[in-house]
């Protein structure tokens, strides 16, 4: 999975798409925001910096920023885009399932944003979260996105695809057969019972595939080395506080606000 997902970080045309990237996303800006009086003091890494969309928000609030992605391409595509490294911002080539180059207890924040995690399988998941236990200082932050399963139960059923204007109608069809397609063997009940699904969304013309998991799922994939754990809406940036308000959300990402135990 992540060899297939690789090919396409490296391609020339999806290295220009993300460096040209610069806004942040409504849940990134709402954790900026809430954790504005700590940034002074913290070392952060930034796991799949891809082109750099975050390292222009980030880099200059915190004392030591290091920005790491699994493509080679995208590393340089950082350096050209921010020339002047030094100690206090660095990029580098990084495999977030296997950290090495970090020692144990690096980090006071580590971010691994627009769904990066999502693209490497669930044995290298646990991975990830395991490296980021190592890596990250007690009680420090880990801010990720993730795809939300409850959000891809409404793509997979052809009833919502229908609207009052007769293009985006059709749109939305086209949209609907071509998932169908790329996913055949997946079905909506399946999805309805599972915690997690591997899928070929439409994410760069369906070249992706990707990992989408329930949130409830996610919580307990975290608990034994996070505390903590807050969701927030990825669309508004918001946080969801009810039990209720998590069971019916349907939007496509969710970002996980965790403390490292």
């Amino acid at each position: 999975m992540l060899e297939h997902n690789y090919r396409v970080y490296m391609s020339r045309e999806i290295v220009r798409h993300y460096s040209q990237l610069q806004q942040l996303q409504p849940a990134e800006q709402s954790i900026l925001e809430l954790l504005h009086s700590e940034w002074v003091n913290m070392r952060m890494l930034d796991i799949g910096v891809g082109g750099g969309r975050t390292t222009q928000h980030f880099s200059t609030v915190v004392q030591e920023y290091v920005g790491i992605d699994y493509s080679e391409e995208m590393i340089k595509a950082c350096q050209r885009r921010f020339p002047s490294a030094s100690q206090s911002r660095r990029f580098e080539v990084g495999d977030a399932r296997d950290m090495k180059q970090f020692q144990d207890n690096s980090f006071d924040f580590i971010l691994f944003s627009f769904n990066g995690i999502d693209v490497i399988s669930h044995e290298d998941r646990l991975k990830v979260l395991q490296e980021v236990k190592r890596i990250g200082k007690s009680g420090g932050y880990f801010l990720f996105s993730s795809h939300n399963l409850q959000g891809l139960e409404r793509e997979f059923a052809w009833q919502n695809k229908f609207s009052l204007n007769p293009l985006k109608t059709y749109v939305n069809l086209i949209m609907f057969v071509l998932l169908r397609f790329f996913n055949r063997s997946i079905s909506l009940r399946q999805i309805k019972h599972s915690d997690y699904e591997i899928v070929q969304d439409e994410s760069h013309n369906f070249r992706l595939k990707q990992y989408y998991i329930r949130p409830q799922a996610q919580i307990d994939q975290l608990k034994a080395d996070f505390d903590n754990i807050r969701i927030y809406s990825w669309e508004s940036g918001l946080e969801i506080t009810t039990q209720q308000e998590l069971c019916v959300n349907a939007d496509m990402w969710l970002y996980y606000l965790c403390t490292i135990k």
